[in-house]
């Protein structure tokens, strides 16, 4: 573990206007380095506008920058240079393959099997958030597009040699589907996969908002070996008022007796997820969840960037590290490890030198696709939270193959690493456990993605504390009385003292970083 990590004085928040640390002359990043990667970013809002019902069908979709006689993939191409220039028009792939930034292969395939969801949560990135593209897409993923969806997934696998592939099912709502329908998808691309590339293993989870859990579906996901994730934002009705149905209705009580039936299907349990909201105490926010017996719970940063700030966004604060750390001293503290917690596993893994496979933290590549339910390719759903088209590659299962997809700017910048940071952030001590923050934290209106995490602060806060923590636990000695594990077993601190430190597992552990 570096020192500098747990000692030091923090890099001032872009808040702040006291001048970024820059990069030294030899730095040779392909990419842009104007100053503007680097200025004080104003918070400003974004635009707003009604946002319908996302339970009906495909209203009429009104894009301000394509008119009757403007190609679709012409306004798209002016809406990403509009909005992020970075990595648009200022990213040369080509240059950046020349320096030697070789592409990385998809791992995980998003299958977005229904765009509709029986659900309005007010906060949802799919639904209420900058992009309203899900209006345009079938209800449902046919046939067809599952078939062409597994063949090429198959030849990517096989391209490159991948010793597995992780689906996530998706939505909308997955588990719209009839239980006999939900394996459809995940059994073509096993088929398909095993075919072209039989030495690949293909891994499935689903992710649902819990409310449409029944033993009917349960047994149905068990015996196609697909794991279940649930997003929920705590364990209490007082922590979901904001998950509602379209009649205002409170989804709770069915995400609860969802969670009921699935934690008797341990085998089947890949955890939850949870959003973090500074208007719920942090402590019952955790020991509710705990009701439920999750393998792991990941907790979410909402999305927000600078041009639309998360709540209580203020310079000079760490509101979010606060809530986070209340959190983390109960874990580290509880003696018995309850659960994984993935933020937490994965800041501890980035600190002691362990690869991860994050997206969220830390320098590793990007390799998630999104496929729609009309066979568009696109890029994680999270970028939807930017702007309108934020996701949008112009490629699809028809005319593109995933080796395409690895070539376009904004999937490309995702796999740049340190390359694709600011300035400031490449100048940071904590840059390889930070890795910049999340990506589409980093977005401000005009300029693109290339701002350190509008949660910047609270990422520094947060990683110093952890870091200290574990720095404490590695220099407390065992008591002598105290016998070492039995071989096999997992070590844990005393009663008193803090667990051993978590290290991170393989993604299939945990359940996927996309809410439902």
């Amino acid at each position: 573990m570096r020192r500098a990590v747990t000692s030091g004085t923090p890099l001032p928040a872009p808040d702040d206007p006291t001048p970024t640390p820059q990069p030294d002359s030899t730095d040779t990043a392909p990419a842009d380095t104007a100053p503007a990667d680097t200025a004080p970013p104003d918070a400003t809002p974004p635009d707003t506008a009604p946002r319908p019902d996302p339970s009906a069908g495909p209203g009429p979709h009104v894009d301000p920058y394509a008119g009757p006689h403007v190609d679709a993939a012409v306004a798209q191409q002016v809406r990403h240079a509009r909005y992020a220039p970075w990595p648009y028009t200022r990213l040369d792939v080509a240059a950046a393959r020349a320096a030697g930034h070789r592409p990385h292969p998809i791992r995980q395939f998003v299958l977005k099997t229904r765009s509709r969801c029986n659900l309005a949560c007010t906060y949802c990135y799919v639904y209420e958030m900058a992009d309203q593209g899900w209006r345009d897409q079938p209800p449902a993923m046919t046939p067809a597009t599952i078939a062409r969806a597994a063949q090429r997934i198959a030849e990517h696998a096989a391209a490159h040699d991948l010793p597995r592939v992780d689906l996530v099912l998706h939505g909308g709502e997955p588990l719209l589907s009839a239980p006999a329908q939900l394996a459809v998808p995940v059994d073509a691309v096993r088929t398909a996969v095993a075919g072209a590339a039989p030495a690949t293993r293909v891994t499935a989870t689903v992710q649902t908002n819990g409310t449409l859990l029944t033993r009917g579906r349960l047994t149905a996901l068990a015996a196609a070996g697909i794991r279940v994730g649930v997003s929920l934002d705590g364990g209490l009705p007082a922590h979901n008022t904001r998950r509602v149905d379209h009649a205002g209705r409170p989804g709770f009580a069915s995400a609860a007796r969802g969670l009921r039936l699935l934690a008797r299907h341990p085998q089947s349990y890949a955890g939850v997820l949870c959003v973090v909201d500074l208007d719920q105490d942090p402590i019952e926010t955790y020991e509710s969840l705990l009701a439920f017996d999750p393998p792991s719970v990941g907790l979410l940063l909402p999305l927000a960037n600078w041009s639309a700030p998360p709540p209580g966004h203020r310079p000079g604060r760490t509101p979010y590290a606060d809530w986070l750390l209340a959190v983390f001293e109960r874990w580290w503290h509880d003696g018995v490890r309850r659960t994984r917690i993935r933020l937490f596993e994965e800041i501890i893994a980035l600190l002691l030198g362990l690869p991860t496979t994050t997206e969220t933290l830390g320098l590793t590549p990007a390799a998630t696709a999104v496929i729609e339910t009309d066979g568009s390719i696109e890029q994680a759903d999270s970028l939807k939270s930017a702007y309108e088209g934020a996701t949008a590659t112009g490629m699809t299962l028809d005319t593109h193959s995933f080796d395409q997809l690895l070539d376009h700017p904004g999937l490309a910048a995702r796999q740049l690493g340190r390359d694709a940071l600011a300035g400031w952030c490449r100048a940071c001590e904590l840059v390889d456990v930070c890795g910049g923050g999340h990506y589409p934290h980093r977005y401000r209106a005009g300029e693109g993605f290339r701002r350190p995490s509008v949660y910047c602060a609270d990422l520094q806060r947060l990683i110093r504390h952890i870091a200290a923590a574990v720095q404490r636990a590695a220099q407390t000695p065992r008591p002598a009385t105290d016998p070492p594990p039995a071989e096999g077993t997992e070590a844990t601190g005393p009663a008193t003292g803090p667990a051993e430190a978590p290290v991170a597992e393989a993604p299939a552990e945990h359940p996927p970083a996309v809410a439902s």
